[in-house]
């Protein structure tokens, strides 16, 4: 990785870095008529769209019974492992639950209540890789919701990984069914003669599942439109440089359009971390897609100067995930408001929160921490607000709403105040 300074990059080099895209108006057109057809034909366009993009004649496309079987069928430190990192996931979920309240505004009685979604459909990718840790992240806050049913769509396989599977039932999923890509966002969305419509789509998967669900959103509720994989490292000189590197390289491993930056205003640590991704890159299993990342216009080391500049420059950045090294930890992050998550200090790797730490890893990326958090309990709840006025509220606030309603025009609404003090 090369050292580049953040004051001379050119205008051109910051929209890389900083306009980051996920590719979706690229497979739009195909995604859509994907879509259209397992909306119009069911079960028959996923069994042919399973041959075409997976390779798999699929037999039972609901695979429920194959997830209750896996959790014994897997090694026990594998099991006690999913296990662990469930219960963590689902006490911090829990704390999420807001409560319902009704409090007295002079005669107003007014309230919110909270209600889950009834069904919803969590995506857990398959592909290059398993990923048991997203069955986690997607079912608990669903079940810690309060949801009915949930449902789970993953890719198809000659053999579905038992792991997975076993995450998905440990995790609580009501019904499995393998079909994945944009065909299993439209599966959940809209239902088929065997997968069940839900109201609400959430979980990570390739550009054809984030264009999917681009797709259908409007039709159904979805989290949002997450992107390739990042991480923004901000240290300072007191970082361990081969730590950094680690967070790095562990990120790049996702998948060759990861996005992956260090930023220091110390240039001896700037230096430090690109040798020690150099030498840490060579032998891994994955090496070929880290190199792919690395080698991107969206990552780098990058040195700042100053702190403050450092600071700036990861704001601006609105990192899935931010790792922040340095003395005073703490009060960076008082100063930076757009992050997906954020691990302090260093032994806080990112990989403890995307297995089992507890936070959800589902988050923003492409900057969309700018405008929105991570998967949560909030994702799959409705709230609704009470109120119930006595007659000396109401008659406190006639003149006010009525002044207001033929304002706009809106004479009956005035009206239907007025008739209730009518003698």
């Amino acid at each position: 990785m090369n050292v580049r300074e953040i004051s001379e990059l050119r205008p051109d080099e910051r929209a890389a870095i900083f306009e980051r895209d996920a590719g979706v108006e690229a497979v739009r057109d195909d995604v859509r008529e994907i879509v259209d057809r397992v909306h119009e034909e069911g079960d028959v366009a996923i069994r042919e769209y399973s041959e075409e993009f997976d390779d798999v004649s699929v037999g039972n496309l609901d695979v429920t019974d194959a997830a209750e079987r896996a959790v014994d069928e897997i090694d026990d430190d594998v099991r006690e492992a999913i296990e662990t990192a469930a219960a963590n996931v689902r006490a911090f979920h829990e704390r999420q639950v807001p409560d319902d309240w009704r409090e007295d505004f002079d005669g107003r009685d007014l309230g919110r209540r909270f209600t889950a979604v009834e069904r919803a459909g969590v995506y857990v990718p398959g592909g290059t890789a398993a990923y048991p840790s997203s069955a986690l992240m997607g079912v608990i806050p669903a079940k810690v919701a309060g949801v009915d049913h949930v449902a789970v769509a993953t890719p198809p396989a000659e053999e579905l990984n038992a792991v997975t599977l076993a995450a998905i039932e440990i995790a609580g999923a009501d019904a499995v069914y393998q079909v994945g890509g944009a065909q299993g966002i439209a599966a959940l969305a809209y239902g088929t003669e065997t997968v069940d419509r839900v109201q609400t789509v959430v979980g990570p998967g390739n550009r054809w599942v984030t264009a999917a669900k681009a797709e259908v959103r409007g039709d159904v509720e979805i989290d949002f439109l997450a992107g390739p994989s990042e991480v923004a490292v901000l240290a300072d000189g007191t970082a361990d440089p081969d730590l950094v590197a680690a967070d790095l390289v562990a990120q790049a491993e996702h998948d060759t359009h990861a996005s992956v930056v260090a930023v220091t205003d110390d240039p001896d640590l700037a230096e430090a971390v690109a040798e020690a991704v150099e030498t840490q890159v060579p032998g891994r299993e994955r090496e070929e897609t880290i190199r792919g990342a690395l080698d991107t216009d969206e990552s780098g080391v990058f040195l700042a100067r100053s702190m403050s500049e450092a600071v700036l420059f990861v704001e601006e950045y609105a990192a899935e995930h931010l790792t922040i090294v340095a003395d005073e930890d703490e009060a960076l992050l008082d100063r930076i408001d757009s992050a997906g998550s954020v691990f302090l200090g260093p032994y806080s790797p990112v990989a403890a929160g995307d297995y089992a730490s507890g936070p959800n890893h589902v988050l923003p990326t492409g900057g969309g921490a700018r405008r929105y958090g991570g998967l949560s309990v909030d994702t799959f709840l409705r709230s609704t607000t009470v109120q119930r006025l006595d007659e000396s509220a109401l008659g406190d606030l006639s003149e006010t709403i009525t002044t207001l309603a033929e304002a706009e025009g809106l004479e009956a609404h005035a009206e239907s105040v007025r008739k209730r003090f009518e003698d």
